[in-house]
Formats: structure tokens, sequence, C-alpha cells
């Protein structure tokens, strides 16, 4: 079992994980391998389900981390994480309807969805792992 203690970590590597496996999705699918995309693109998705319950679990029960870095890097994290939450927020109903139009093969629009919905969960996985270092792994 992990430990409270250790969730902010794993959640980086779920974080990292999503971000890995949809640029195998998009890999796959520049390639025409359909099955394959589908693959990463539904393990991306069950690899943020994992990320999500994991996030809130933690906060739920270690509370909240302040930012105490200061100087230029403040604002910057802080960039950083409004941009990583808003957008995250944003995902969930994007990433949810990109993915039921893409089982129901309804390719065109899941096409034109996915071009906005790609590099967006894209930003939000990567910038998990970045909101991670900052908060957890360079600051005292």
């Amino acid at each position: 079992m992990i430990a409270t203690a250790d969730l902010p970590a794993a959640n980086a590597v779920l974080n990292g994980t999503t971000a890995v496996l949809l640029c195998g999705g998009w890999a796959m699918i520049r390639r025409r391998r359909i099955l394959v995309h589908r693959a990463f693109m539904l393990s991306a998705f069950g690899v943020s389900c994992l990320f999500l319950a994991s996030y809130l679990w933690y906060h739920a029960h270690a509370g909240i981390r302040h930012f105490e870095g200061r100087g230029w890097i403040r604002p910057v994290y802080f960039a950083i994480l409004i941009s990583h939450t808003v957008l995250a927020a944003a995902i969930v109903p994007l990433a949810v309807t990109t993915l039921y139009l893409g089982l129901r093969s309804r390719h065109p629009i899941h096409e034109r969805l996915a071009r906005w919905t790609l590099p967006l969960w894209l930003y939000v996985s990567v910038t998990g792992v970045v909101v991670y270092l900052l908060l957890y792994r360079l600051q005292p």
C-alpha cells in the first residue's frame, strides 16, 4: 500500500505516463494504426482517471501544500498552476466527448475535436509534472 506522503510523486508519475500514452496514441493514428491508437487513448484515459482519484484522495486527507518559492519563480509557478487548473477542468468533458465520438465511429467530428483535445490534455499532463516538481522537489 502506498503512503499518503508518497501520493504526490505517484500522481506525477501518473501524469507523466498519461503524456507518454497520449504521444503514443498520436503516433499510432498518424500511422493509421487505429486499434493501437484506440488502446493508447483508452489507456491514457484510464491512467488519468486513476490520477484524479488519487489526487482527490490525497487532498482530502493531506490538505493543501502552499508554494513557498520567492522571486521570479513565484509568478512563473502561479502562471503554470492557473493555466494547468483551468485546462484540467476543461479537459474532462473534452476527453470524454472525444473518446465517445471515436468509440462510436463518428470520425469527422472526433478528428476535429481531437485536434483541440490532444494538445490541451498533453499540456495538462506535462504541467502536472512541472507543478509537482516546483511544489514538492524544488522548494525547501
